[in-house]
């Protein structure tokens, strides 16, 4: 099975756009679907097509290409193509797949599309279905435990890590991320709320639309809301009556 990948390619040089353009048009797992020059023209396609993916450079005209990631709420994949070395560090704090110097060559690139390749297959191998009355068992705060399922009041992230919040007012860390949450939670009962958030249904007590960009949603027990963007609005409005 090949994984596609739907792409943008944000750099504010055009010819550097179109050197890699031509590196990734050998690969059939990438279709390129827009470009960009800017944060905002980045921001923008990003709405229209929703790619899971994007080749980003750091170093913008006035701008950086860490300023995009802050303005997107739902999760995809990062890979920054820059000149500079010196931005290695701070690309995998913000959970970047791969770090390319330019020029990007095809064997390079092969090891990019190789890796975001064997990680999908190896998430979609594993994939199982929680039911909500099911108990787990992985390594919370460094230490195995069991967990139930229908404990989980929401689920936040933070980079590589994700925080479990249950009943019981604790939460714990882990390294499972928020896609594999949000694959392997039931959806009848979990829902994602945000890029970094997603919260269990039953224990909502409120929706706020009182802000203007995003909604405030209250969880039973916990005395400060979660953000949920707008993006992630209608859907939690079906499920939520």
């Amino acid at each position: 099975m090949t994984t596609k990948y739907k792409a943008i390619i944000v750099d504010d040089e055009k010819l550097a756009r179109l050197d890699l353009k031509n590196v990734l048009s050998t690969f059939n797992e990438i279709e390129i679907v827009g470009e960009a020059n800017t944060v905002n023209a980045a921001e923008l396609l990003i709405n229209k097509f929703h790619p899971n993916l994007v080749f980003l450079d750091i170093q913008l005209r006035g701008e950086s290409g860490f300023d995009l990631i802050n303005k997107i709420d739902y999760e995809l994949d990062f890979v920054f193509v820059t000149a500079y070395d010196k931005y290695a560090i701070r690309a995998f704090d913000v959970n970047a797949q791969d770090y390319l110097l330019k020029p990007v060559s095809a064997e390079r690139m092969h090891q990019t599309i190789d890796k975001l390749t064997h990680r999908a297959l190896k998430e979609a191998d594993s994939f199982h279905q929680l039911n909500y009355d099911d108990v787990i068992f992985l390594m919370l705060n460094n230490k195995y435990r069991f967990l139930k399922i229908d404990s989980i009041v929401a689920i936040t992230s933070d980079a590589d890590y994700t925080f479990v919040h249950t009943v019981d007012k604790t939460h714990s860390i882990t390294r499972k991320t928020m896609r594999e949450w949000e694959n392997r939670l039931p959806e009848n009962h979990f829902c994602r709320i945000h890029r970094e958030t997603i919260v269990n249904l039953g224990y909502i007590s409120k929706i706020d639309d009182s802000l203007s960009n995003s909604f405030k949603v209250f969880l039973k027990g916990f005395e400060k809301p979660f953000l949920m963007s707008r993006r992630y609005a209608a859907k939690i409005k079906e499920k939520f009556v």
